[in-house]
């Protein structure tokens, strides 16, 4: 199969699964500019199955790094209201929201981590309402992949430019089933896989999740009514999309008040442009307390001190070590591919309608409900080959979910 057929199936993966793009529905599309003949594709399929208009919100690596190094601080710390109305605009509106991306890892690394904090924070402010639309899942969104010269050599520093982007393609098209002959019936079918999961922790309903790795001695509480997702989603209209591609996890929120004990990450985590590694997060009633890195200490410290809801967690999800993404060996440097290969957590923000009312609950009953609220939501891996889960069901009673990493039930 060339490399244009499988750009092409690509561009309709995204399309139809991802964001399910419906008749007469705008499209907005952030990517990198260096991804240019991509977007090309994925605009003219976008036309070719029927959207109204399709907006493109280019990027740049080189530009956002000289904008760090050369903007005074009072433009970084702030947003301008034009890109807020804009993106504000296109979630009334019902616009599907694709996300393309394609960075550096070590991007913005030596830059003052403050100048990246205060970035950060206001465009976590500023976006406040647009990710309200995007959380809780009231227009369909996904976040896909695809390679440039940089991300590339960082994942196989020994070849070429051009053999290492070509090797990263060959790596994206094998995990997001790309070379199965109809990658649309693959899908469909690995989401009723996903679903199946979901649908038994749903049932169970465990009241605690508890944690044994190398590292990693955890208890996660879990809120009344928390709701289990994986696969799908869904808009209030019944609209199933994916909002990320690929994805191997079952996903809910935890009691932001009950996490108690100590992890030790698996994985490198790419934030802010910087690499954090080797880290490990001690929690007592929710809150982290004590933390260590052997890479990248400062960008921690700096992610953690972002609000008060930054040393809490927002999300509980888990991925089988023998994961498509997990059996290829290989360390992304890229959130969207390495939680997806290790059951992970996140810091700050929960996904509202991942507890039963929550998408229509205001800040004082999500905070009753356990729910976290921040202007970040980071993802870290923490998952291995060594890890086991028990759940805590309503009487007391343990069950094992996870044994040496991969699930100790069946769901074929």
């Amino acid at each position: 199969m060339s490399n244009d057929v499988q750009l092409e199936k690509y561009a309709e993966l995204v399309l139809r699964k991802g964001v399910n793009l419906q008749q007469n529905q705008t499209l907005m599309v952030n990517a990198p500019v260096d991804g240019a003949s991509f977007v090309r594709i994925v605009v003219r399929r976008a036309y070719e199955l029927g959207a109204k208009d399709v907006h493109i919100n280019w990027t740049d690596d080189t530009l956002q790094r000289l904008w760090f190094e050369h903007a005074t601080d009072d433009v970084i710390a702030s947003v301008p209201q034009w890109r807020v109305d804009m993106l504000n605009a296109f979630a009334e509106e019902g616009a599907a929201v694709l996300s393309i991306r394609g960075t550096n890892p070590d991007l913005l690394k030596g830059i003052d981590s403050a100048k990246i904090a205060a970035a950060n924070k206001a465009a976590g402010e500023a976006m406040k309402n647009f990710r309200e639309y995007t959380m809780n899942d009231k227009v369909t969104w996904s976040v896909v992949a695809i390679p440039n010269t940089e991300w590339a050599q960082k994942v196989f520093p020994d070849l070429s430019e051009q053999e290492a982007v070509q090797k990263l393609w060959e790596n994206i098209f094998t995990i997001t089933r790309i070379d199965h002959n109809d990658p649309i019936q693959s899908w469909d079918e690995h989401n009723a896989r996903l679903g199946k999961a979901r649908d038994y922790l749903n049932e169970k309903q465990f009241t605690k999740l508890v944690y044994h790795a190398p590292g990693t001695d955890l208890e996660i509480a879990l809120p009344a009514g928390h709701i289990w997702k994986g696969g799908t989603s869904q808009t209030p209209k019944g609209i199933s999309f994916n909002a990320n591609i690929p994805t191997e996890e079952v996903f809910t929120l935890p009691d932001k008040y009950g996490v108690n004990g100590t992890v030790s990450s698996t994985k490198p985590l790419s934030y802010g442009g910087n690499l954090i590694d080797n880290f490990s997060l001690t929690f007592k009633d929710g809150k982290v307390v004590e933390c260590s890195a052997e890479q990248g200490y400062e960008t921690l410290e700096t992610l953690l001190n972002m609000d008060e809801g930054a040393r809490r967690l927002g999300e509980v999800a888990i991925v089988p070590h023998q994961s498509p993404i997990s059996q290829s060996g290989i360390i992304f440097f890229n959130t969207l591919y390495d939680e997806n290969a290790s059951c992970h957590l996140a810091l700050g923000k929960a996904y509202p309608s991942s507890v039963k009312g929550g998408a229509d609950m205001n800040e004082e009953d999500l905070d009753a409900n356990g729910v976290n609220n921040s202007i970040v939501h980071v993802d870290f891996m923490m998952g291995s080959g060594e890890l086991d889960i028990d759940g805590v069901t309503p009487n007391g009673e343990r069950e094992a979910i996870f044994r040496n990493g991969n699930w100790a039930i069946s769901f074929e």
